[in-house]
């Protein structure tokens, strides 16, 4: 009697040297790193302009932020529609090039809306590169690497996100803040260069069944937009473990966004303590991000997607409940070492886990409504902290985003647990 073959194992995850061994990914990589070096110099060059130049207040500061952002929230699921209709290489470098002439009017801005309105245009057009690019890592990658892929990309981001400012008021001081918007410019030159020279295929979109189909959708355009953003949201929704990563995903962009503009005043009315305390509290979130995102790509790569969210989500919470009750400098910077590394263990498995489980044809809507949710979760959080924090106090504010995370936790385990993908 013939034996039941014994099902082939899955293959193990790759590490993130493995995956950059890849030369397409390595050069994606690589138009990463200088676009995002880029921008942040852009970003920090302009916010320290209209602080020191325009004397702005902290709330026009906060609407550079806003500004760069809305358009994304706002656009990032009609963009999606595009880019899985569009070929990827022309939409990722037109991006690229669309956005280093836009970054070049800032050598001619002399107000804070002449400011406000040149990054909103640059957002406009990144709400386009973002989700092509999640389209190209998930053609370019295995299943058993997006996990490393997508940490390479996010390490690039707060890597820069470091090092930015620091580059940026050197060379503001310096050469004066035009050096840092023709460095952002040639930054965004230098990676539509390299993807240009990367092999990428166009995501066939759904196939249409009838001819009245195809007239409806020739005549029809705007009912077609609608249609296609249906389909991905409903794809979503009706997607349970989906749906629940992206939430997570979501809460913990919140309270980091809720956090950074807070923490400031918490040093100073909680600790009582100086602006180096301050600088130490932020620094220690970045590095908690870094070192969670390398161990977690080490050491916990048979660990199940779905829980990594949870404990991602569990540790957030712990760290606010740490900043919450113990109010020393001490407990702040492990806190926010916590927050940090506990951060990494949703961002990756989050994007691997989106990538893994949405069909190629929708990558794009999928991909810009989660970019959509990322920048409304950020906005709201810069929006929303300063409200909050004036009707219940800072530190309550920590305490109510522990709960709000400790009850989307139990949601997800009750209703949305999610379903782990079998790399094939």
């Amino acid at each position: 009697m013939a034996s039941t073959p014994t099902p082939a194992a899955p293959p193990a995850m790759m590490s993130m040297a493995e995956v950059l061994r890849i030369p397409a990914m390595r050069r994606l990589w690589y138009a990463q790193i200088v676009s995002n070096f880029g921008d942040f110099l852009a970003l920090f060059a302009v916010i320290g302009i209209l602080t020191f130049k325009l004397a702005a207040n902290p709330q026009q500061v906060t609407a550079v932020q806003i500004a760069y952002l809305a358009p994304i929230a706002v656009l990032g699921v009609i963009a999606g529609v595009f880019v899985d209709r569009w070929p990827l290489k022309p939409t990722m470098v037109g991006s690229d090039f669309a956005r280093a002439g836009l970054v070049l009017l800032l050598l001619f801005a002399t107000s804070m809306m002449h400011f406000y309105l040149v990054l909103a245009a640059i957002s406009v057009v990144s709400s386009f590169f973002g989700p092509a690019q999640g389209v190209a890592i998930r053609s370019l990658v295995p299943f058993s690497g997006l996990r490393s892929a997508n940490a390479l990309m996010q390490q690039v981001m707060f890597v820069m996100r470091i090092v930015g400012p620091t580059v940026a008021a050197l060379l503001v001081a310096s050469f004066g803040a035009n050096v840092c918007y023709w460095a952002d410019a040639a930054s965004f030159v230098a990676s539509g260069c390299l993807i240009a020279t990367v092999a990428l295929g166009k995501v066939e979109a759904p196939p249409v069944h009838t001819a009245a189909e195809t007239l409806e959708e020739e005549v029809k355009g705007v009912a077609r937009i609608g249609r296609d953003m249906k389909v991905g949201f409903s794809f979503i929704f009706h997607h349970a473990g989906l749906l629940f990563v992206l939430l997570s995903l979501a809460a913990g962009i919140f309270v980091l966004a809720c956090f950074g503009p807070l923490i400031a005043i918490y040093v100073r009315d909680s600790l009582h303590a100086s602006t180096r305390v301050f600088g130490y509290a932020s620094g220690a979130i970045g590095l908690g991000i870094l070192v969670g995102m390398n161990t977690l790509n080490a050491f916990a790569k048979n660990v199940k997607n779905s829980l990594l969210v949870y404990s991602g989500l569990g540790g957030i919470a712990a760290g606010l409940v740490l900043l919450t009750f113990v109010p020393q400098v001490w407990s702040t910077l492990l806190g926010d070492l916590i927050i940090g590394f506990s951060v990494a263990g949703i961002i990756v498995p989050s994007q691997a886990m989106i990538q893994q489980e949405t069909p190629p044809e929708l990558m794009g809507r999928v991909g810009s409504t989660v970019m959509s949710f990322i920048s409304t979760a950020q906005v709201s959080g810069l929006v929303l902290s300063g409200f909050l924090a004036k009707w219940i106090g800072v530190r309550n504010v920590f305490a109510v985003c522990a709960v709000m995370l400790v009850l989307l936790i139990g949601v997800g385990k009750l209703w949305m647990e999610p379903q782990e993908v079998t790399a094939a």
